[in-house]
């Protein structure tokens, strides 16, 4: 209908994430190469009177509409404003890696932003948000630097490549993630970014690069290494690496036909475990 105004919030993946230093405050600072997958949650907001969240989906009952709940907090974001209904399908697990909750949040912005035709809010707002929220508010390939706040496109298109992504459900706490980290000045990319023109350069030049937060992450919690090793094990995976501080893994594979046959084969020897197939959107 006309008055509804529609966003995906699609899966965050850091194809890698390397963790360069630590500010006074406390926050990391990061190097990131990240990518959108082409499903996600989805975000409807029409006008109302007051503010109002109701939660669908298979993935709805990991969360409560409170007002710590990222999308409630996005809409307050815009300070004083008009009314909305909004509803929140959620698909992707909660806490798990891929950036669902900073993603829900700046779908939630954007939905808004087009309700009640408006401007976003500021810079500084959108980054309290989440560190993750800038660069999904972006919603392109970027490299992802600072604390979050700074967003570059990528000099260069990235090859299409499939995904599959896997999330073992087990939780992950974020802070004891960063506290088991061996050390907090890791080298970052490489300043330029080389051109990749298929899945085999990629693949082979995100092997030179890292996610930091891997090892701390499968230390504490050794079923993401099952996950990530489930993952490579399927034929025709280039890549598998876990995304952000997990525990959400991913594969890179060539096509849809070798994606959607791992995610079924994972499926069958993981019944309990959450498995998407998607691509990597441009």
């Amino acid at each position: 209908m006309s008055d509804a105004f529609r966003e995906t919030a699609r899966a965050k993946i850091n194809l890698c994430l390397h963790v360069t230093g630590q500010r006074d405050d406390g926050y990391h600072l990061l190097d990131s190469l990240v990518v959108f997958a082409t499903s996600g949650d989805h975000i409807e907001c029409r006008p109302a009177t007051g503010l109002h969240l109701a939660l669908t989906g298979p993935e709805a009952p990991g969360l409560t509409v409170g007002a710590d709940n990222l999308v409630l907090r996005a809409a307050h974001a815009f300070g004083p404003h008009e009314g909305a209904a909004i509803t929140l399908h959620k698909r992707l697990p909660v806490a798990s890696g891929i950036g669902g909750g900073s993603a829900d949040a700046a779908a939630s912005l954007l939905a808004l932003s087009r309700l009640w035709r408006c401007e976003l809010p500021d810079a500084a707002a959108v980054l309290a948000l989440g560190a993750d929220v800038p660069v999904c508010l972006a919603g392109h390939p970027a490299r992802m630097q600072g604390v979050g706040e700074k967003i570059s496109r990528l000099p260069h298109a990235l090859p299409p490549a499939h995904l599959v992504l896997v999330n073992p459900r087990v939780p992950v706490s974020t802070p004891a993630v960063f506290r088991g980290l061996v050390r907090k000045d890791n080298a970052p990319l490489p300043t330029t970014l080389p051109r990749l023109n298929t899945l085999v350069e990629l693949a082979g030049f995100l092997t030179t690069q890292r996610n930091d937060l891997e090892a701390p992450a499968i230390a504490a919690t050794p079923l993401i290494g099952a996950a990530k090793a489930a993952i490579a094990a399927q034929e025709g995976c280039h890549l598998a690496r876990m995304s952000g501080s997990g525990a959400t893994c991913f594969g890179l594979f060539p096509n849809s036909q070798s994606a959607a046959k791992a995610a079924m084969a994972l499926r069958r020897a993981y019944p309990g475990w959450w498995v998407e197939e998607s691509e990597m959107a441009g």
